[in-house]
């Protein structure tokens, strides 16, 4: 029997029914399996700001320290200030995006089935902005060999296990970004030498882009830096149909934190039709993550059967309010159940 600690960020707008609908579906895998998880949720975001002056408060960080994962729902206005700091505090190195293409969502393509693998703690989102003088602004790139070398590993272990088109594309622009990207590119070089099984080709940026639009499901693993993955992730995001079927994990070595990729959507909020997918992906991913962490076979089963019953939904055009369908957020998520553990 395995036994997780769980820390549960419920977010801002349309977080707290996406956050209600993933701690649903752990609690039924901890009361009717052998995976068994506490989960402790935690103020973090626009509200925990409101009441208690940060983002993210001290109180909030002892409980994510003292979890084995972290679930989050989408943020607000102060999504950098929780999602960032975190990210940076625990040393979240890899961002996972997978894009795949469901039953009945509107994709490109029916045969997308990508994941692209961002490095996260580098490049321009280190926030390293001064004056050059009062009408121009530096901004810094930072690029290291450590950082370039542990995101081609993850990159490319990802793609052996994958049951796919076992191919890695490193995305960069070192035509142009000579030294920065020279780096990135050479390093992924070296480590692609080491999975002779592996399919490697390099594309710049620019290029990337076009072909995720004209040919999609040429895609399997995608490896890039930090500003360059933050685009190409959404884009293929879109290319499947959109940030709402979007999970999304921030991989450390001995801690990760799963999301939404989507945003807070206050239009919606409090209506009970936005769709979870997005979350109950997540949770498949954290699923997936502990399973192998800790050998759970039982784990990575659960979480198979949280996609396969999305996917089943959506075949038979089951679907919530906010993407065309009738259901509302709960009754989308109690079917998921229903299909998982056929009661």
């Amino acid at each position: 029997m395995a036994r997780y600690v769980i820390s549960l960020i419920g977010g801002d707008g349309i977080g707290p029914e996406q956050t209600a609908a993933a701690r649903k579906i752990i609690d039924a895998i901890s009361d009717k399996t052998s995976t068994k998880f506490t989960i402790n949720e935690v103020d973090a975001g626009d509200a925990a700001l409101a009441k208690h002056g940060k983002a993210l408060p001290e109180f909030s960080i002892d409980v994510i320290k003292n979890s084995q994962a972290c679930l989050k729902g989408p943020v607000g206005e102060s999504a950098a200030d929780v999602i960032i700091v975190l990210r940076r505090m625990f040393d979240l190195y890899a961002n996972v995006r997978p894009a795949k293409s469901y039953p009945n969502i509107p994709a490109l393509s029916p045969d997308v089935d990508m994941v692209t693998v961002r490095e996260n703690t580098e490049d321009v989102y280190l926030g390293w902005e001064f004056n050059a003088d009062p009408n121009t602004i530096v901004a810094l790139r930072i690029t290291s060999e450590k950082a370039s070398r542990r995101i081609a590993e993850y990159a490319f272990r990802a793609a052996s296990i994958r049951d796919s088109k076992r191919k890695v594309v490193a995305v960069h622009k070192a035509n142009v970004l000579r030294k920065s990207d020279g780096l990135f590119a050479s390093v992924c070089r070296e480590v692609a030498k080491k999975y002779p099984k592996i399919h490697y080709s390099e594309l710049y940026v620019d290029a990337a882009s076009m072909n995720l639009i004209r040919n999609p499901e040429e895609f399997d693993v995608i490896v890039t830096t930090n500003l360059f993955g933050d685009i190409l992730s959404d884009e293929a995001a879109q290319v499947v149909g959109g940030l709402g079927m979007g999970p999304a994990a921030n991989i450390g070595e001995r801690f990760a934190l799963f999301e939404p990729v989507h945003g807070a959507a206050f239009d919606i909020a409090g209506k009970n039709a936005a769709n979870p997918s997005s979350i109950l992906l997540s949770t498949k991913m954290m699923l997936d993550w502990l399973a192998d962490k800790h050998e759970d076979r039982n784990a990575k089963e659960q979480g198979i059967g949280i996609e396969e019953a999305i996917s089943s939904l959506l075949r038979q055009g089951k679907k919530t309010k906010d993407i065309g369908g009738k259901l509302s957020t709960t009754e989308f998520t109690e079917l998921v159940l229903k299909r998982m553990f056929s009661y």
